[in-house]
């Protein structure tokens, strides 16, 4: 059908944050996608295994009839039917396959047999990634990186939100970058991680800001980790260190890794969520064993079993800011500080939200 829509306007698509229709099968989905998109895929995992073996063994014309007797009748129009009603709701939806050929062309003309148009991105997934990849690489000339660093618990999360001109890279990893950082709903995938940051970039810099602010994460955030090119541009961006007090970092991650975590464990599905709670907390400070040493691993543990048992029999939380401080005192900030020493060339100021905030008014980053 000569009169399918088409677009490779992936910028476009990306500052009018279109949504997106992946007719790819799921196991391709699951590897990686966009941001904004849904999976609604012409065929499931095991109609495009069976469609790949036919290719391979007799050819596209073959694999071609194969999927049609597969993904026919009843199945047919169930699959068009969940495209029509993501269309309805989402009209200026896109869809994209692969390479942008056999799979994504034939949902455009079941959808066009339905009286329903939609674009189809020229190239698919493929050439959208290889766009976001380019982007990125190409976006360290069109910005001046900061780095906002700062002891555990510091909040530098927290003041990033009150900057315009921030990419939380935090937030894109769905991680909050340190042992204990991982959140209830899986990390996103290296890919995903990767196009989002795309995403990110584009969108920021056509806002028109010349300074980008970011947390100072070092390259990896949980298992994703930057691009290299990307990485080493930003390894050497002036840094600016937030200072707070003790008992306000022991505050932020209280109320982040308990009161809040705990808080969506209950609303999660699990069954016990407090164990469930338990569960991946004991597990991070396994992981720290080692690091940590022998006679402090255990004077963490039972600085948080007793923090387990007060919350069990009288409900109070307030304990588990003792262990929390501990392992502030013992844990990250000899490893923060060893860390910082080797860079302290890259400082270019100290000091609290207000003061940091004033800073980049003054020096123009904001």
């Amino acid at each position: 059908m000569s009169d399918l829509l088409l677009s490779d306007d992936f910028k476009s698509i990306v500052l009018g944050a279109a949504p997106l229709i992946d007719v790819r099968a799921p196991a391709e989905f699951k590897k990686g996608a966009f941001p904004n998109t849904i999976n609604l895929p012409l065929m499931n995992d095991q109609e495009r295994h069976l469609v790949g073996i036919c290719y391979k063994e007799y050819g596209n014309d073959k694999a071609l009839k194969l999927g049609h007797t597969l993904v026919g009748g009843k199945i047919k129009k169930e699959r068009t039917k969940a495209w029509q009603d993501f269309i309805r709701t989402h009209p200026d939806a896109m869809l994209y396959c692969f390479r942008g050929g056999q799979r994504s062309q034939i949902s455009q003309e079941w959808l066009a047999e339905e009286g329903r148009q939609i674009v189809r991105l020229r190239g698919g997934y493929k050439a959208f990634r290889r766009y976001l990849i380019g982007e990125t690489e190409r976006s360290c000339d069109r910005f001046s990186p900061i780095l906002l660093g700062g002891r555990t618990g510091s909040g530098k999360t927290i003041l990033l939100q009150r900057i315009d001109n921030r990419i939380d890279l935090e937030d894109l990893a769905n991680h909050r970058g340190s042992s204990f950082g991982r959140h209830i709903t899986p990390q996103t995938s290296q890919i995903d991680f990767e196009n989002a940051l795309g995403y990110a970039l584009i969108q920021k810099l056509e806002l028109g800001f010349g300074n980008l602010v970011f947390e100072d994460e070092g390259r990896n955030i949980g298992k994703v980790y930057l691009p290299t090119h990307f990485a080493e541009y930003l390894s050497h961006a002036p840094l600016i260190i937030l200072e707070t007090p003790m008992h306000e970092r022991v505050e932020i991650i209280f109320e982040e890794y308990v009161v809040h975590a705990q808080e969506l464990y209950r609303k999660s599905d699990h069954y016990d969520p407090l164990d469930e709670w338990q569960r991946d907390m004991r597990y991070a400070m396994e992981r720290i064993q080692r690091r940590l040493g022998g006679l402090r691993y255990h004077t963490l543990c039972k600085h948080f079993e007793n923090a387990i048992d007060l919350h069990i029999k009288s409900g109070i939380l307030d304990a588990h800011k003792i262990w929390i401080e501990y392992l502030l005192k013992e844990y990250y900030d000899p490893m923060y500080d060893y860390q910082i020493q080797k860079r302290s060339d890259k400082i270019v100021f100290r000091g609290n939200e207000e003061e940091v905030l004033a800073y980049l008014k003054e020096s123009g980053s904001l």
